[in-house]
C-alpha cells in the first residue's frame, strides 16, 4: 500500500519576511491526536455532520505522518472485539478496514504450570468470529486516506504548542503558527497528553513494574484463527493470529516480563529469544521459527478520574491507558468515541452549544460505569494472574476450570472479551 502523506488543508500563508499568519480560524470541534481514537472520531463526526441539523466544522491536529515512525500506527497489532466491529460498521468505517482483518475464532486461556484452562469459541455464541486482528500501520494508512477525502480540516504534521483557555472556546496554538479556536476540544493525544498537561489536570497512575515485548512470530504450522492468553510467573503472554506473510504463518506476540528480563529479551540473539519464548509458552501453537524486530513498552495503568474539563473531553489513551492483558485498550477507547457521538448528536438535534457544561457532563456520565468497571477488572486480572501465592493461584485455576465445566458461565466473560457493554 502506498504511503499516505497528510495534507494540511489550511496552509500557513508566509510573507516575504517569513512572518507567520496569526489570524484565528474558528471551528466547532478540534481533535488533538490522530491515532486510532482521534482519527476514528474525526471520520465519524464528518459522517454525522452530513445528516446533522447543522453542519460541523472539524479540525484534526496530528503530530506525525502515518508511517512506520508514527507511535500510534507502528508495528503492533491489536484485536478489535466483535462489539467494536459492530460499532465501526455502524459508523461506516469497518467496510474500509475489513480486508485488513484476521479473524479470531477461538481464544485459549491457560495458566502456566497449573491445571486451569478454558476456551472461548465463536461458534458457541453463533458468531463467525470473536474479533479481528489488524496491523496498526496498515490501519493508519487507510484511515488517513479516508481523512484526506473527507471534509475534516487536517493539520499534519503539526504539534499543539499551547492552549489559550477562554470561556466561550479554547484557542489552540500549533507549532506551525496556526491558531484554531474551538467550541469543543477533544483530547485524543495519548498517555502524555499535551492538552491534559496544559490544563494541569490530575491523572492516577499504577506501575505494574512490567514491560511488554511486542513482535511478530513465525511458526511452523497454521494458527487456525486461534488466539492464546497464557498467564506466566512474569505476567501474561498473548499470541494473536495474523495474516500470513509470504506464505508463512504468523502470530502477534505481547509478552509481559519484569523490566530487567524484558531488557534482556529485547536484545537477546534471535535463537535465544525464540527458545525462551518457547519455554514460556509451550508448543500448543507449534514451533517458533522466526521473530521480527522487537519493541518494548512499559506497562502501567493510567487514568483520569474525570476525563472532562471546561469545553474539553478526553478519549482513548488520553483518558485511560490500560495494561494489554485483555486487549481492551482500543475497544474501550472506541466506546468513548461512540458515547461522545451520541451526546453530540443529541446536542445538535436540540440546537445546544456543543461545548457546554451540559454536554461535557453528559459525556462524563455516559462513560463512568463502563470506564470504572473495565479499569477495575484490568487491575484485578494483572494482580490476580501475576500472583503466585498458592490460594490465589488455586482460586484462579478453579475459576478457569469452572468456565470449562459449566459453559453458561462463559457468557459474561465472552461478552467482556467481545467488547459488549
Amino acid at each position: 500500500m502506498a504511503l499516505v502523506k497528510c495534507q494540511s488543508l489550511n496552509e500557513i500563508p508566509m510573507t516575504a519576511t517569513n512572518h507567520m499568519d496569526t489570524s484565528v480560524q474558528h471551528v466547532d470541534i478540534a481533535i488533538v491526536g490522530g491515532a486510532m481514537a482521534g482519527a476514528t472520531l474525526a471520520l465519524a463526526l464528518a459522517r454525522l455532520s452530513l445528516s446533522a441539523a447543522r453542519p460541523l466544522s472539524i479540525a484534526l491536529i496530528e503530530a506525525h505522518l502515518p508511517d512506520k515512525q508514527h507511535p500510534g500506527f507502528d508495528a503492533r497489532s491489536i484485536a478489535i472485539a466483535h462489539g467494536s466491529i459492530f460499532e465501526l460498521s455502524r459508523l461506516g468505517l469497518w467496510p474500509k478496514l475489513a480486508h485488513l482483518g484476521t479473524a479470531i475464532e477461538n481464544i485459549h486461556v491457560s495458566d502456566r504450570g497449573h491445571f486451569g484452562m478454558t476456551e472461548l469459541n465463536a461458534a458457541q455464541f453463533h458468531l463467525d468470529a470473536l474479533g479481528q486482528v489488524v496491523e496498526l500501520e496498515r490501519v493508519g494508512q487507510v484511515l488517513f486516506n479516508e481523512l484526506n477525502k473527507s471534509e475534516v480540516k487536517l493539520y499534519c504534521p503539526a504539534k499543539l504548542a499551547q492552549v489559550e483557555p477562554a470561556v466561550e472556546g479554547h484557542t489552540l496554538v500549533l507549532d506551525t503558527g496556526k491558531r484554531l479556536k474551538a467550541k469543543l476540544v477533544v483530547a485524543a493525544d495519548g498517555l502524555q497528553s499535551k492538552v491534559r498537561s496544559s490544563f494541569d489536570l490530575p491523572v492516577t497512575q499504577v506501575a505494574f513494574e512490567q514491560t511488554a515485548i511486542i513482535a511478530n512470530i513465525q511458526t511452523d504450522k497454521p494458527h487456525q484463527h486461534l488466539a492464546y492468553e497464557r498467564f506466566t510467573q512474569t505476567g501474561p503472554l498473548a499470541l494473536l493470529p495474523m495474516a500470513d506473510s509470504q506464505g508463512k504463518p504468523r502470530l502477534s506476540l505481547v509478552w509481559a516480563l519484569d523490566d530487567a528480563r524484558a531488557k534482556q529479551m529485547q536484545t537477546a540473539p534471535k535463537a535465544e529469544f525464540l527458545a525462551a519464548l518457547q519455554q514460556a509458552f509451550g508448543y500448543r501453537a507449534g514451533t517458533f521459527i522466526d521473530v521480527s524486530a522487537r519493541h518494548a513498552y512499559p506497562l502501567n495503568l493510567s487514568y483520569m478520574p474525570r476525563p472532562i474539563h471546561h469545553r474539553c473531553v478526553f478519549i482513548g489513551n488520553a483518558a485511560q491507558t490500560l495494561h494489554p492483558i485483555a486487549g481492551q485498550g482500543f475497544n474501550l477507547g472506541l466506546r468513548d468515541v461512540v458515547s461522545l457521538l451520541e451526546v453530540l448528536k443529541t446536542a445538535l438535534d436540540q440546537g445546544d452549544d456543543i461545548g457546554s457544561a451540559a454536554v461535557t457532563h453528559a459525556y462524563l456520565n455516559a462513560r463512568e460505569h463502563d470506564r470504572n468497571s473495565t479499569i477495575r477488572n484490568i487491575e484485578f486480572l494483572v494482580r490476580g494472574f501475576s500472583n503466585q501465592y498458592w490460594p490465589m493461584a488455586l482460586g484462579r485455576n478453579l475459576g478457569l476450570r469452572l468456565l470449562s465445566w459449566f459453559p453458561p458461565l462463559k457468557t459474561p466473560v465472552a461478552q467482556k472479551a467481545m467488547g459488549w457493554k
